[in-house]
């Protein structure tokens, strides 16, 4: 089973909490070597909670927390299998409350060769937020930027839906959005619906990259959005990519090559008193 108990809330005695989110590249599956890359990674980055895309097989969320408490890290997952093989996951640290696991319905359009956002209710230290992980329909032919448009349109649908039965206004919206800012401009209109959504990874991370292609290029595919109306616990201007490949002491192909195609997205959050 993928199912963990939901712990007690530890005391945080930091201001602030990191929430990260990063694409593994297991279309094709994690080899056990590049899992260990992944792992080495992971433990470098250190976030509080990170997003978890293109997790296959379902296992190797196991092997990464094995992994990772090799290093002195203790992680915790929470996760729900996707009807086809690439899974969404989220790690999160000994301490954070995770609660209420779940998918949106719908927003695979009814297709098992898609994924299902996945959501989460998390508490860390006085900061509590919905974190909503997605990994759309990629592509860039006009057939898969309009697939994008009715995921995105169910998505929005669902946060305010939410925000309408649960009066709740802290979302996170995060993982692999298949969305080039400036490009899909139809697919972030629907995904940010009435001005619901601010797209922190559009404005914060211009002209940067999160997508390693072949032969030198690269865009921002991946996205990272919080809904406008609690902005006072995002730490303005922390959004960065993670420059893992930098990190990890290796060439940004022999990265793409050993470790993923994707680098991380982190966030900075204030945890230290409630805003709500």
């Amino acid at each position: 089973m993928y199912y963990i108990k939901v712990k007690r809330m530890h005391t945080f005695e930091k201001a602030t909490a990191n929430v990260a989110a990063w694409n593994l590249e297991g279309f094709h599956g994690i080899p056990d070597e590049r899992l260990k890359n992944q792992v080495e990674g992971l433990a470098m980055l250190d976030a509080e909670v990170v997003a978890l895309v293109e997790i296959n097989p379902i296992e190797a969320i196991d092997s990464i927390k094995a992994g990772l408490k090799e290093k002195g890290l203790t992680y915790h997952h929470q996760l729900l299998p996707q009807a086809d093989k690439l899974h969404i996951g989220v790690l999160y640290k000994e301490g954070v409350i995770a609660s209420n696991p779940r998918f949106i319905e719908g927003s695979d359009l009814g297709d098992p060769g898609k994924r299902k956002a996945f959501v989460l209710d998390l508490v860390i230290g006085k900061f509590d937020f919905t974190l909503i992980v997605v990994h759309l329909k990629s592509g860039r032919a006009l057939s898969n930027q309009r697939t994008r448009d009715e995921q995105a349109k169910v998505i929005y649908n669902f946060i305010e839906q939410e925000r309408g039965l649960r009066g709740r206004e802290d979302y996170i919206v995060t993982g692999d959005f298949n969305m080039i800012p400036g490009q899909d401009i139809s697919n972030f209109h629907h995904l940010g619906g009435d001005d619901v959504l601010d797209f922190l990874s559009s404005w914060d991370l211009q002209e940067r990259f999160s997508h390693i292609l072949s032969k030198g290029r690269a865009n921002l595919l991946d996205g990272f959005a919080i809904t406008r109306t609690f902005s006072k616990e995002y730490v303005r201007g922390s959004l960065r990519l993670f420059p893992m490949h930098w990190t990890m002491d290796i060439g940004r192909e022999e990265y793409k090559k050993s470790v993923s195609d994707h680098l991380p997205f982190i966030a900075t959050f204030r945890i230290d008193k409630s805003r709500d």
